[in-house]
């Protein structure tokens, strides 16, 4: 049995990386917003800098759609219970539109429209290009038929002369319309460091840029052609009805590090935690001085290496954080997670004291140690994860490496079949009942992670 359900959507993508996909999808996100447009925005791939953004654009959680990560029955699921409350949905697309981790581009931009069956707005930055822009567009019309370039967005069009013959040659020789032309200006831009944009919520001066850019995206494309676009998309079917009920009898109270120094978490982990029977308590790293009464605690990835002076000036609730963990509290630490509970973190000559649960030093280095896709097999007995032999797909992307742990004394979760994770062959530090990892996992791709962490919980509740 089937149900189909008709959702206005579009991919934003484009030939290749730096083409200015995320700047309009967020002019697009917040011009429609203006407009009272309720918009759902989703971002291709594993990634929580770009999403902060759209949230905060438009007021509603973005999601992420990943092939690696998810099947495509749960990718497309996930597409349409997170739609169900929007009037259109717009997915931005990563790097090119047919780059995949692999010779058949699996994991691309373009797989992900195949499975929602989503129309792509196709991104164009025509900086040194005229009449050339045609046999690039019809290359990608022509490269996998199944994906349907719907429209072009011209970016960086220097003057009227280079609009006119741009558009001229897409219209003859693609067959399908120009939706806008956005004119070179030095102010569509917002600032960016290590691992991409700076989050949303670090300064809320930033966010003058998105109102400059959404002006422009109102100015210079058809937001009317667009949404029409939109609506044409072909109804999708899934084989069972989307559950949106929540089973959540909150008698399980976790703490959730969330603030400017750990902001990386997707929705879906937190909402599982919820459907699990957790209440969410949300923990100020920077300025609250004491643990709240919880029975586990989440800390998700960062920047802790920006703001270690002012985490190693909240000494109160660093030690107390060690004190519960040394009495056993469940703690599941990702990235950012992991190098706060370690001794120290070292950016450029300041050494930061942190939580002081493993005994590990981070260091920041000024290029990626690791960045990818990850394959994790569980491979020793842990609290979170009890099938040996359970496979981890996830990712990483950090700057930094511990110094000073002896490998072989270590006990860690997870072999590493793809990826760097603590030392090139093994992930996930496990003491008592704590367990910090480099690898960032989806709850849609390990569903085993949020069941075992409140049974976990729950039986240190009983135990203790």
């Amino acid at each position: 049995m089937t149900e189909k359900y008709l959702i206005p959507r579009i991919v934003i993508a484009a030939p290749h990386g730096r083409s200015g996909k995320t700047t309009i999808t967020l002019g697009l996100l917040r011009a429609y917003t203006k407009k009272g447009i309720k918009v759902q925005s989703f971002k291709k791939g594993p990634d929580y800098i770009d999403p902060s953004w759209h949230t905060k654009v438009t007021g509603t959680l973005c999601r992420n759609l990943d092939c690696y990560m998810m099947d495509d029955e749960t990718l497309k699921k996930s597409f349409i219970k997170g739609t169900q409350k929007s009037t259109l949905s717009i997915i931005e697309g990563a790097m090119g539109l047919h780059d995949g981790f692999d010779l058949d581009g699996t994991g691309s931009t373009a797989q992900v429209a195949k499975i929602i069956k989503a129309p792509v707005i196709f991104v164009v930055d025509t900086r040194r290009m005229t009449r050339s822009v045609a046999p690039l567009v019809m290359g990608f019309q022509q490269f996998d038929k199944d994906v349907e370039i719907a429209g072009v967005i011209l970016n960086q069009v220097a003057r009227s002369r280079h609009e006119k013959i741009l558009r001229g040659s897409i219209e003859k020789y693609c067959g399908i319309p120009v939706i806008g032309a956005i004119p070179k200006d030095s102010n569509m831009t917002i600032p960016d460091r290590h691992l991409g944009l700076i989050p949303a919520h670090e300064d809320e001066k930033h966010h003058q840029s998105i109102e400059y850019i959404a002006n422009s995206i109102q100015q210079n494309v058809d937001l009317d052609l667009l949404m029409r676009i939109a609506k044409n998309a072909k109804p999708l079917e899934v084989l069972i009805p989307v559950n949106n009920n929540n089973l959540s009898d909150k008698n399980i109270k976790i703490g959730v590090i969330r603030d400017r120094a750990f902001s990386f978490y997707y929705p879906e982990n937190l909402e599982a935690l919820e459907e699990f029977g957790a209440e969410l308590i949300y923990i100020d790293s920077l300025n609250d001085t004491n643990l709240p009464d919880i029975d586990g605690l989440y800390i998700g990835g960062g920047f802790p290496e920006v703001f270690a002076e002012e985490l190693e000036n909240n000494a109160t609730l660093r030690k107390q954080i060690k004190d519960k963990a040394e009495r056993g509290l469940p703690i599941y630490a990702e990235c950012g997670g992991l190098m706060y509970l370690g001794q120290k973190i070292i950016t450029d000559r300041n050494h930061y004291d942190m939580v002081g649960i493993f005994p590990f030093v981070v260091r920041m280095e000024d290029k990626p140690q690791g960045h990818g896709y990850t394959r994790l097999i569980v491979n020793n007995p842990n609290p979170f994860f009890k099938d040996l032999g359970l496979i981890i797909r996830g990712h990483e992307f950090h700057n930094s490496r511990i110094l000073n742990l002896d490998s072989s004394a270590a006990s860690f979760a997870f072999r590493v079949e793809r990826g760097s994770g603590i030392d090139g062959l093994a992930d996930g530090i496990t003491y008592k009942n704590v367990l910090a990892t480099y690898n960032h996992i989806h709850s849609l791709s390990s569903p085993q992670w949020a069941q075992g962490f409140l049974e976990l919980v729950k039986g240190v509740k009983v135990n203790g």
